[in-house]
């Protein structure tokens, strides 16, 4: 999810070592969402946020958001995000409800690292609940066909975005450990069996 940057020496300052890390966050969004308000952010807003956001092809509901940068630039990005979705959902409603909108994000995470977010019997996960305001909630199962697990964040922009700044901070502690099968939505697993087979050099079963 995260590499140290070629650059980054040993010893430097706390700051000096927050510029020279390159972070990867992976996010689960549905495509219309993608397709629509976040298509600003790979043009202008992404000059911006200075990060570099893709967004995964595909005709299923859901699209992985794949957003790379430094930490502050992938913070900004994740903020124009947040901010958003809430302005998309202020404008879908009819303006009579009281308050702001809770948003939600569904980031994707090696399940490897999942242990580390979760802390010994919840205490990092209930931590980052009470200190942020936000809901956080670690999936218990796979996503399908991958090593991953979707982790759930739920509120107001401004928790979100503690929110995630703190899950990024635990998980760029603990790196993943083995290989890590990334989740791509729709990926079927006929089609996995069908790849696994072709490259074998054997026919499906009849």
């Amino acid at each position: 999810m995260a590499s140290p940057d070629r650059a980054s020496g040993v010893g430097g300052s706390p700051e000096e070592t927050e510029l020279s890390i390159t972070l990867t966050l992976r996010m689960l969004m549905h495509g219309k969402v993608t397709a629509g308000g976040l298509a600003l952010l790979r043009g202008g807003q992404q000059c911006l946020s200075s990060a570099r956001i893709t967004i995964s092809e595909g005709s299923c509901p859901e699209r992985i958001t794949t957003i790379t940068g430094s930490t502050d630039a992938v913070f900004r990005a994740v903020s124009m995000i947040a901010f958003k979705l809430e302005e998309d959902l202020g404008a879908g409603s009819d303006g009579a409800a009281a308050g702001r909108s809770p948003v939600t994000l569904r980031l994707v995470i090696p399940a490897s690292q999942c242990g580390s977010l979760i802390g010994k019997a919840g205490t990092k996960i209930r931590e980052i609940r009470e200190s942020t305001g936000a809901q956080v909630q670690v999936a218990g199962d796979l996503l399908p066909n991958s090593t991953e697990r979707a982790v759930t964040v739920s509120g107001v922009p401004d928790t979100i975005i503690q929110c995630v700044r703190q899950i990024c901070a635990v998980i760029l502690e603990s790196p993943p450990k083995g290989a890590t099968i990334p989740y791509h939505p729709g990926l079927s697993l006929g089609t996995i069996l069908l790849s696994a087979n072709q490259v074998r050099g054997c026919s499906p079963p009849q």
